[in-house]
């Protein structure tokens, strides 16, 4: 599940913000397995779509953190669940996506990491209303 300022989002949502103000993200990961699972570790990555096929990641200037924008996650037992909270700061309008990707963390497998990535979150930061 991802909520962002509190809504809860899928790949048909646009969430609308206000530039400068802290922008609440919850991502909860659940178990519905027989087993446990982990540890794994929760990246959440921005991004700008140009609609021609090219994303443009390089949004230090756009986006902050406040926090990190990496959750390192432990085992999680079956039918439990681990949240990840952090906030994002918009610097400036525009659409922007979250691209949030969960992947093995564990340094003893001699296999590369399986990823895990949910649909991207589509956010539009406006100018605040006077």
């Amino acid at each position: 599940d991802i909520l962002v300022d509190g809504k809860v989002c899928d790949c048909d949502i646009v969430v609308t913000c206000q530039v400068g103000d802290p922008v609440p993200l919850q991502v909860k990961l659940t178990n519905w397995s027989k087993r446990s699972v982990g540890p794994f570790a929760l990246t959440v990555v921005p991004y700008q779509d140009y609609q021609n096929g090219v994303h443009n990641y390089d949004l230090q200037d756009a986006i902050t953190f406040v926090g990190s924008n990496t959750f390192h996650i432990d085992t999680v037992k079956p039918t439990k669940d681990s949240v990840y909270v952090g906030a994002l700061l918009f610097l400036y309008t525009g659409d922007f996506y979250l691209n949030i990707k969960f992947h093995e963390d564990n340094s003893s497998r001699e296999l590369p990491l399986s990823w895990l990535c949910l649909p991207s979150v589509h956010i539009r930061a406006m100018e605040p209303v006077a």
